[in-house]
């Protein structure tokens, strides 16, 4: 089962990126300050990102992946959160994005309680890690405000990161 939508919170529902929510993506994925923690390339178009949207497997190989954040007020894409699955670790990984002028809100605590929680009552899984640069204190508190415990040092893809992890009843 694909799950295109995923949880409701007060302020935002979650849903699957579409094509034409490529300049929003481009937006988001382009600025220098969100991807400044992240290990990712920011993209360079928003061709580019209508691409990456297009050829996003997740949702079909594993039925879930990053959802849109969308401001119920608004209906404006405001970033991203959601899971994905990581093969090489047999992990599930948490992962938000937020545009800088929703930084500071709680959108990304929020978001991130509810897709949590999204997978393990309707999802099913066991465990939900996530994995975050050191210097990046913001993420690392809202991980924290989620609930997630610091599970140690971790080198990923040649990142040193700290994992965060939890499980349904909440440890890590």
């Amino acid at each position: 089962m694909a799950y295109l939508i995923g949880p409701d919170t007060e302020r935002m529902t979650h849903r699957v990126f579409t094509t034409a929510d490529a300049e929003s993506a481009f937006a988001l994925n382009s600025d220098p300050y969100v991807m400044r923690y992240t290990g990712d390339t920011p993209l360079t178009s928003v061709d580019d990102a209508r691409r990456f949207i297009a050829d996003y497997p997740d949702f079909d190989e594993v039925g879930y992946g990053r959802w849109a954040c969308v401001l119920k007020e608004t209906q404006t894409i405001i970033g991203f959160c959601g899971l994905k699955y990581l093969p090489d670790l047999d992990e599930v990984d948490i992962g938000f994005r937020l545009l800088r002028r929703f930084w500071g809100r709680g959108l990304a605590t929020e978001a991130c309680i509810a897709c949590n929680s999204f997978g393990f009552d309707t999802i099913g899984l066991k465990r939900i890690v996530a994995f975050v640069m050191p210097e990046n204190v913001a993420s690392i508190r809202v991980l924290e405000k989620a609930g997630m415990q610091c599970d140690g040092e971790f080198d990923y893809d040649g990142i040193p990161t700290i994992r965060f992890a939890t499980t349904k009843s909440g440890s890590g």
